[in-house]
Parts: C-alpha cells; sequence; structure tokens
C-alpha cells in the first residue's frame, strides 16, 4: 500500500500530516533573521603592534616578520596579508569560510603570545589581537550636528550620551565615532622660550609626571570609626595645568605657561568629517557578524524616536547612510515577484482545466510546501534573504508541477467514466513513480552545491537545499493531500463543463491532434533530431567563449564612494582643502545627491593623505540618471582637480569582505624588494596602455618624503650627550606623546605635549631643540647631528609571507572582471618572471572562485541525475535519452542572454543548474509513459513513443509554462534592487521554452533509435521463463540418464 493510497483511506491523516507542517513553518518563520546576502563573511583576526618611532623597514624585519612565522602554523588559514608603516604594523589573517571565529582567535592568540619574547624588549604594549570581522562596514550612520557646539563637545555629547543608547541595540557590535575630536590637554611647547628658560622638554614631562599623580592613602582607624584618606593631587583644568612649577631658579619658580601655550584641545588633530561641507560628528552602526539587520535598524529608529525627543535644541540628528533600506526594499520586491508568480501559476492550471475548483487547488500546494520551507531554513540555520527569497519564488512553479501531474491524471481517469475516488486510487497509483523520480532529480540538482568550496557554496547552499527541500514536501503533498481533495472538492458531474470549457476545448484538441500529426512527420525524418542537439553542443561552445563573465551585475542601491588619494608626504591641510573642493564639485554637479559625506585623513593607518566620500542619492525613480551614469560622469569629470588622485567606486552586488575598493586587484608577490620595486612602475604603464583598465594605482608606494638624522657619535660622546637623550629629546618635541591623563565631567582624557606649530614647519627648526649633558649644560641638537632629506616606502606590505604590492584598476565601459583579470595576467605574462608569484585579491577573487566552481557542481549535477534515473529505470539508455534534453536548455539559455545583453554570472549559474532538473522532468514523463504503453499494451517503439507524447503533452505544457511564468516576474525584473537576479529569469525561461519545443519533437525520435528493442517482461514474467527452462534441462538430463 502506498502512501496515496493510505491518504484515500484516511484522509484525517493526510489532512493532519500537511495542517502539522504548516504550523511548524510558520513558527519557524517567526524565529528565522533576515539579511541581504547570505552571512559569507569568512573570520578575519587582526594583530596590531605599535612601536613608536620606528620605520617601517624596522617594523618589517622586527616585528611583522617573527609574528607571521608564528601565526603561520595554524590550520584553515586562507591568507595571511600585512602592513608596517611607520611606528605600526598590521597583520590579517583570513581563515577559510566555515572555520569557527572563536577556535581562530584563540590560535591566534595564542601563537602571538609565544612570540612576544622574539619582539623588541621596549614595546610600550603588547601585540592586540582582534576579532575583526571582515564585514565590518558599518550598516547605519547618523550624523551629529550644531551651530553653537564646537567639534570637541560635539563628540563629548555623542560618546557620553548617544553611544551608551545604541550600543545597548541586540546584534550591534560596536559603535564607530566618525569625524572624532576628543578632548586633550595639549601643551604646545615654545623652543626658544624654553632656551632662554634653560629647560628641556624632558624636565616638562618630569615635571608632569611629578605634579598630576593621585595615589591611595590608606585610613586612619579609630576606636569606633575609620576614616579612609584621599589625597587630591590630580589636575582638572587648563589653569592648574599651565602653573605647574617646572623648577626653581635663584627663588624664582619657571612655570609651564612661562614656556608653553596650555589649551584644552582635540586629542587628534588629524581627521575631520563633513556633511556638505559642514563639520560634525557621525556614529556608526557596526553589526556582529551573522546579526539580523533590519531588526537592528528597526530598533534604531525606535531609540532615535526617542533621543530626539531628549536631545537639545541646538543638536540636529541626521542619517546619512542605512544599508537597511535596501536590504528591505529588495525583501519586499522579491515579496511582490512571488504575489505575481503565485497568480501567473494559477492563471496558467485554469487556462488549461478551465475549472476553478481544480485551478484553487494548487493554492493549497502551494502554501503548505513553501511555509514547510520555513521549517527547513530554521533547522539549517539560514536566514531570510534574496537568495532563500528567490529560490522560493522559483519554488512556486515547480512546487505547482507535481500537484499538476497528479491532478490532471485523476482528471483523465474521472473522464473515463470511473467514481471519484477509484479514480483518485488509479489516477495517483499511475503516477507514483513518475512524480518520485522527478521530485528526487530536482532535489538531486542540488546536491552538488553541497561541495562547493568557499562562499560560492554558502551562497548557492541556501538557495539549493531551499528549493530541493520545498519540492520534496510538495512531492509527499501531492502524494497525500491532492488525491483527498480531489475527491472532495470535485463537481459531481465531471462530464457537464462550463461555458468557457466547451468554447475552448476544440483549440486543446486540435492542438494535440497537431502535435501528434507533425511528431509522425518528424518520425520520418528523425536522423535530423541528432543534428539538432549537434547544433545545441555547437551554440553552447561558441556564445559560452565568448560571453562576457562577472561575479554578479552591478545593482542601483543609490549611494558610491570616492577614494582619494594625495601625493606621499602631503599635510592635513592640503589634503582637506582637496577634499573640501571634491565634495563642493559633488554637491553642484550631482544635483540627485542627498547626502555628501567626506572624510579626511585614514582613521586606520593615520595617514593624513587619505580621504573618503560617500555620497547618497535620491531614490531611483526621483531620477533620470541611474546610479551607473553618475558614477561614470563624476569619474570623468574629477580628474580636472590635480592634487590628488580620485575615483568613484559602486558597491559590489555580493562581496565576501565588505571593504569596497576597485574592481580587479591583482597582486604581485616576490621576495626580492628591489626587484619588485623595479617591475612596478613597468607593470603600471603597460596597465594605464590598456583599453580595458582604467584608473590603475598601487598601493605600494616608493616616495614618502622623510628627515633622515645622523648622530655623530663622536662628538656626542665628547659632550656628554648619549644617542638615548637625542631620541628622547625629539620624541617629546615632536611626536605628540601623551604625558598622563586628567579627568572631566567623570570621563578621562590624555594630556599632550608637542612643539608648536611654527616651530615645526621647516628642517632647520631642529637647531632650536636643545639636550642636557651630564655636566647639566644645554647642547643644540645642531652640533651632534646633521640631517638629510630623502624618500622611503612609507608601507611595507606582505602577502602569504612575501613581499608585495597590489595593482588596482576599475574597467573601462563595457567590459567586466572577467575581461580585467585576462588583461591583468597578460602583462604579468608578459613582465614578470619566474622569481615572481602573482594572486588576486577582493571581488576579482571572488570572481575567479565562482567560476571555477560551478563548472564542477554542473557536470556532478548531470553525472548524479544520470545514474538516479538509471536506478529508477533500471536501465543506462533510457536516462541518457532524458539527459539529452540538458544541451538544448542550455543552448537555449545562452542565446536568451546573448539577446538580451547579459553576462555569465553567479545568478545565470544558478539558474543552468535549476534547468538541468527542470528539463529532465519533461523527458521522465514522456520516457516513463512510453514505458509503460510498451509493457501494458504491447506496442512498439515508435508508436509507443508517440503515444506517450501525445498524452503527456498537456501536463508537459502546463508545467513548463508554471515554471516559465513562475520564473518570468524575475526576468521582467520590476524593481530598482532586482537588476542582478535577471539573468537568473533569463536563463530560466529562456532555457525552458526553447528546450519544450524542440524536447517535443528531438526526444521521442531519439528514443526511436537508442531505447532497446526487446519485449519488455516484468520480473514475475522473467522468473516463470527461468523455472520453464530449469525444468525443461531437468527432464533432458533425466532422459539422458535413462538412456
Amino acid at each position: 500500500m502506498n502512501i496515496s493510497e493510505l491518504s484515500l483511506r484516511r484522509p484525517v491523516l493526510a489532512i493532519v500530516m500537511n495542517v502539522v507542517i504548516i504550523v511548524f513553518g510558520v513558527i519557524a518563520f517567526k524565529f528565522l533573521g533576515v539579511r541581504d546576502y547570505p552571512a559569507i563573511d569568512p573570520p578575519n583576526i587582526g594583530v596590531r603592534t605599535t612601536y613608536a618611532g620606528a620605520n617601517a623597514d624596522i617594523i618589517e624585519s622586527q616585528i611583522t616578520e617573527p609574528l607571521e612565522d608564528a601565526i603561520n602554523g595554524i590550520p584553515g588559514i586562507r591568507n595571511i596579508t600585512s602592513s608596517s608603516s611607520n611606528g605600526s604594523s598590521s597583520i590579517n589573517v583570513e581563515f577559510d569560510v566555515g572555520v569557527d571565529l572563536e577556535a581562530a582567535a584563540n590560535d591566534v592568540r595564542d601563537k602571538v603570545a609565544a612570540a612576544q619574547r622574539q619582539l623588541p624588549p621596549d614595546l610600550e604594549a603588547p601585540s592586540s589581537v582582534s576579532k575583526a570581522d571582515a564585514s565590518a562596514e558599518p550598516i547605519l550612520s547618523m550624523t551629529v550636528q550644531s551651530d553653537t557646539k564646537n567639534p570637541l563637545e560635539l563628540t563629548e555629547y555623542a560618546n557620553n550620551i548617544l553611544i551608551d543608547r545604541l550600543q545597548t541595540i541586540p546584534g550591534v557590535s560596536s559603535i564607530d565615532t566618525w569625524g572624532e575630536k576628543r578632548f586633550a590637554m595639549r601643551l604646545w611647547l615654545d623652543p626658544n622660550k624654553m632656551a632662554a628658560f634653560d629647560i628641556t622638554p624632558e624636565e616638562i614631562q618630569s615635571a608632569l609626571q611629578r605634579e598630576n599623580i593621585e595615589l591611595p592613602s590608606g585610613k586612619l582607624t579609630g576606636d569606633n570609626t575609620e576614616l579612609t584618606i584621599r589625597t587630591f593631587g590630580r589636575l582638572d583644568t587648563e589653569e592648574e595645568f599651565a602653573n605647574i612649577v617646572v623648577k626653581n631658579v635663584n627663588g624664582s619658580d619657571i612655570r609651564v605657561k612661562d614656556v608653553a601655550n596650555v589649551v584644552l584641545g582635540p586629542e587628534n588633530e588629524e581627521s575631520a568629517l563633513k556633511e556638505s561641507a559642514v563639520p560634525m560628528v557621525a556614529l556608526a552602526i557596526v553589526p556582529q557578524p551573522g546579526a539580523n539587520y533590519v531588526s537592528i535598524s528597526d530598533e534604531f529608529y525606535k531609540r532615535l524616536e526617542d533621543i530626539k525627543k531628549e536631545v537639545p535644541a541646538d543638536i540636529k540628528l541626521n542619517i546619512a547612510l542605512d544599508q537597511t533600506e535596501y536590504i528591505k526594499k529588495s525583501i519586499l520586491e522579491v515579496e511582490e515577484t512571488l504575489m505575481i508568480a503565485i497568480g501567473l501559476v494559477v492563471l496558467i492550471v485554469y487556462l488549461f482545466f478551465r475549472d476553478w475548483l481544480l485551478s484553487i487547488r494548487p493554492l493549497i500546494d502551494i502554501p503548505v510546501s513553501l511555509i514547510g520551507a520555513f521549517f527547513i531554513m530554521y533547522i539549517m540555520g539560514y536566514t531570510i534573504n534574496v537568495l532563500t527569497l528567490l529560490a522560493i519564488v522559483l519554488a512556486t512553479g515547480l512546487v505547482v508541477d507535481d500537484g499538476i501531474v497528479v491532478t490532471e491524471n485523476i482528471f483523465k481517469k474521472l473522464e473515463q467514466g470511473m467514481s471519484k475516488r477509484k479514480a483518485a486510487l488509479e489516477g495517483s497509483k499511475e503516477i507514483y513513480f513518475a512524480v518520485i523520480a522527478t521530485s528526487i532529480t530536482l532535489a538531486v540538482v542540488f546536491l552538488p552545491i553541497v561541495f562547493l568550496e568557499g562562499f560560492v557554496g554558502r551562497l548557492f547552499r541556501e538557495f539549493g537545499i531551499v528549493v530541493a527541500g520545498a519540492v520534496l514536501i510538495s512531492a509527499f503533498v501531492s502524494l497525500t493531500l491532492t488525491p483527498v481533495l480531489n475527491v472532495f472538492i470535485s463537481k459531481k458531474d465531471v462530464h457537464k463543463h462550463s461555458w468557457f470549457y466547451l468554447k475552448t476545448e476544440p483549440f486543446f484538441t486540435g492542438m494535440e491532434s497537431l502535435y501528434e500529426r507533425t511528431l509522425k512527420a518528424f518520425m520520418k525524418l528523425r536522423w535530423i533530431a541528432w543534428v539538432v542537439i549537434a547544433a545545441c553542443f555547437v551554440v553552447i561552445y561558441f556564445l559560452f567563449t565568448n560571453i562576457q563573465s562577472e561575479l554578479a551585475p552591478m545593482e542601483d542601491k543609490s549611494q558610491f564612494r570616492l577614494s582619494l588619494t594625495a601625493p606621499e608626504g602631503t599635510s592635513f591641510l592640503a589634503m582637506d582643502q582637496y577634499v573640501n573642493k571634491v565634495s563642493q564639485f559633488l554637491i553642484d554637479s550631482v544635483p540627485e545627491h542627498e547626502i555628501v559625506l567626506s572624510i579626511t585623513g585614514s582613521r586606520m593607518s593615520g595617514a593624513a593623505n587619505n580621504g573618503m566620500i560617500r555620497v547618497r542619492l535620491v531614490k531611483p525613480e526621483e531620477r533620470d540618471r541611474s546610479q551607473k551614469e553618475i558614477v561614470e560622469y563624476v569619474n570623468r569629470h574629477i580628474s580636472k582637480y590635480t592634487e590628488a588622485r580620485a575615483f568613484a567606486n559602486q558597491d559590489q552586488t555580493i562581496q565576501v569582505n565588505r571593504r569596497g575598493g576597485q574592481a580587479v586587484q591583482f597582486v604581485l608577490q616576490n621576495n626580492d624588494f628591489d626587484r619588485l620595486s623595479e617591475i612596478l612602475p613597468q607593470f603600471l604603464d603597460e596597465a594605464n596602455k590598456s583599453d580595458i583598465l582604467t584608473q590603475v594605482d598601487a598601493d605600494l608606494k616608493f616616495n614618502k618624503p622623510e628627515l633622515r638624522i645622523h648622530v655623530d657619535r663622536l662628538k656626542a660622546a665628547q659632550l656628554g650627550v648619549s644617542i638615548a637623550d637625542v631620541s628622547q629629546a625629539l620624541q617629546t618635541a615632536y611626536s605628540n606623546q601623551r604625558l598622563g591623563y586628567f579627568t572631566r565631567s567623570g570621563k578621562q582624557y590624555q594630556v599632550m605635549a608637542q612643539v608648536d606649530r611654527i616651530d615645526r614647519d621647516d628642517p632647520n627648526d631642529l637647531k632650536k631643540i636643545f639636550v642636557r649633558n651630564n655636566a647639566g649644560q644645554l647642547i643644540s641638537l645642531d652640533n651632534i647631528t646633521n640631517s638629510v632629506e630623502s624618500t622611503t616606502p612609507p608601507t611595507i606590505y606582505r602577502f602569504n609571507r612575501y613581499k608585495s604590492a597590489t595593482v588596482s584598476a576599475n574597467l573601462a565601459e563595457g567590459y567586466t572582471v572577467g575581461d580585467g583579470v585576462k588583461e591583468m595576467e597578460r602583462i604579468a605574462n608578459k613582465l614578470l618572471d619566474e622569481t615572481f608569484t602573482t594572486s588576486l585579491t577582493g571581488s576579482a577573487r571572488d570572481f575567479a572562485e565562482s567560476s571555477g566552481n560551478t563548472m564542477f557542481a554542473l557536470l556532478l549535477a548531470i553525472g548524479l541525475i544520470y545514474l538516479i534515473l538509471a536506478a529508477q529505470f533500471e536501465s543506462f539508455i533510457d536516462p541518457f535519452i532524458i539527459i539529452l534534453t540538458v544541451p538544448m536548455a542550455f543552448a537555449g539559455a545562452f542565446i536568451s542572454l546573448w539577446i538580451f545583453g547579459q553576462t555569465f554570472n553567479i545568478f545565470s549559474q544558478i539558474g543552468m543548474i535549476m534547468l538541468i532538473g527542470l528539463v529532465t522532468k519533461n523527458g521522465i514523463l514522456i520516457v516513463e509513459f512510453a514505458n509503460q504503453s510498451r509493457e501494458k499494451k504491447g506496442m512498439g517503439k515508435t508508436e509507443a513513443v508517440v503515444y506517450a507524447a501525445g498524452q503527456r503533452l498537456r501536463p508537459i505544457l502546463m508545467t513548463s509554462l508554471a515554471m516559465a511564468l513562475g520564473a518570468l516576474p524575475i526576468a521582467m525584473s520590476l524593481g530598482a534592487a532586482a537588476t542582478s537576479r535577471i539573468p537568473l529569469g533569463i536563463v530560466i525561461v529562456g532555457g525552458i521554452i526553447f528546450s519544450l519545443v524542440l524536447t517535443l519533437y528531438v526526444l521521442p525520435a531519439i528514443y526511436s533509435y537508442m531505447a532497446s528493442g526487446k519485449e519488455v517482461k516484468t520480473f514475475e514474467e522473467v522468473l516463470a521463463d527461468e523455472e520453464k527452462e530449469l525444468a525443461k534441462t531437468n527432464e533432458e538430463r533425466e532422459h539422458d540418464t535413462k538412456n
């Protein structure tokens, strides 16, 4: 007794089983998180070490190398990249996707701790290890501005009041303050006055440490009470610091204010954030890995409303950036697509059955299967994102299939005059095997996806498992619920038809007879079938080699960013002026802008010659130009500002590390730094000549100006000055050093000393610095040092232990990432010898990974389907006939992509893998039915296949059109956020329609050639034959023995 028969005998059981699926699905749906794409960020661990005053060479050899050596042995590492720059070493360890973040962090911590002994002994602090998640791009940022408060007061307000309110939102990892200006007590030293008063920087430093101190003083204990003693030694105000006595000469005090200017000023002078050229502060919310972005954003807006009620009147809060708006919009659009798809599917069913009761039936199949899919998502730990929702849209067409096939067969039995229950029993029994075969085939297509490595595997896996799950649930529904519903919801008199049915039936019967006539005619010229298949292979080869490929098409996210880089050695003020100019240009020439947010100075490396501008545009429907056109316009016109380089970038649709950057990033690696510095300029020249690459740049620069100071050791020794004295004097005078702390409104801030700007803007200013020798006299540095101007690489980069340089470029109009990577490889082959190795990084690496992986998945999917069909049909030839529908579908898919000018990308690849499962369904229906006809009715091969194709024409048309129309809304891409999904829809619609037409003629012809000509016998008949054969031999043996 199969499951359909069980359901018909116990209808309540069937209904209960389906209700349980719905209940679990609804509960699971409530717990699912929401993101834009599946979490594909690999664990990233950052190791940062500071060594004040050391240059890049020393940092690399003494800190970065030993640490990399130690970290290198950890399992699961994918890449180690590092940069050694002035005073700091930064190492980033990227692990494979799927490695546990906590375990990775602990491994790195252990190795770094063990390596600390090999590092210089005078490091201020040990290396810090942080779980810098790769996607630590903020998802929301809010600007805080005021007409009356200065940036210092704004930062204080934001840090003390706003951050505490936002940090507690569930799912928030941290809150960055952009344009932060923290309070600090600045002592601006005047070298001339210090020389006049006979004071050195070290004496000011020791005076501060002596006077600004608070130690626990213990307690007094009496008979009944005790008192804690607290000595107040901390200084808090400018006045108190200005009045510190540095030393007493002949009874007169020399105070700090006599030799320095004391000001309550900003700790970091070299960073600024402006919105539309107005200085302000911004708070950026960074989510934890895997957090639910939409719920963070909902909670944020709720709290923002509360905060706005309490904020002082002179402070204005504004949203500068909201990545979640785009996510919500994408998800809303996919939901609309789902509704349209369901509507179209119901329409198709109605047009074929022309009976409302029957066409409402799929509305029961669809919800059960789709809601059941949410339960599968919950168990697998997936989120609601663009890919899982797309899977559900595509599942709409597939889920109805099984129901249609079963209902159509039961309908036929009813028309033959059977009773309701008998028809349901016989109809579902006859089709039982085909339904299970097609569903398993479809589910198996997605099995290879589970084997895919890296982030492509992560992306496809969620898609594949959701589709496969929905299809398997729908097979269960169509074998349990559908037969039961056919008994309960069917008309009393099957042969009594509606007016619409009577009017349109002649069209359908005409279509069937026309098909049978043309098929019989085609069977006379059946050799043409081989020509058609050969032609399909030629088309696939020709278009596959010529069609452009990329990771995913760009989407209009209504935002872009500009990266600005000035020549090495550019001062912060000069950079700030340039950033203001570019911001003003954007405000004037991009009328579609909503917000122009600029940041001068790099938060990470502290380099003053970097800047970034983020532009948010009005919604796509409110502007005439697309985001792409605006970015191209900006890139064309921005080159007239020649002080620095600027280029506008759009965010990739799918990216692993949300770091942004240019489209193609190519890494050159060589351990010989001189070879690298010799080849790099040649490589850049070649790349600049290329028609494919634009805005070529390299991260490794050689021209940072520096002043090299050499101490004359002999002279210094004679004058009684040590090298340490010289270094310390320079450090205190110029390096913005921390001398202590002070408190202000309950928070602790730094005290910093530095020579005033006027006295440190020229190499000759070094003469003004004095050192005290061992005899207590002041010696000018000019007497014991000489200085040389020179250049140096500001930062030394390493990639997987080699010294490296990354060449990055954008693409010229009409070229894709695939073309850019090929062009870089061409230049590399021309210029580099075998001592060099090359790698890709950024979105180019993601692209290269995705293309290599999916070919394997496609071939494996075809192989698996062949084996599964062979097992089901108990034949190695029948499945081969069915598999021949695949090249026809692929040819259709490539032709559609080519006609609509789309590229071969992740979405078109997902479509291709789905096609394998979709089109083999039609083949299964024809071959299975032809085999049944030969078995039960004793027909010949050709007669059986023509009869089967005629009988199955309606369900094949119906299921194919249902699937094509289910994918049509995706191909039509209604809405701005849907452009990247167009290729997926086009591949499915084009592939199905193209292969449908060919399958209906080519497949029967191939069947008539390849199906085994032997009479098909059941197992029982074969057993009976063998028994007869054995009995016959035994008789003969007995006969022989008698003789």
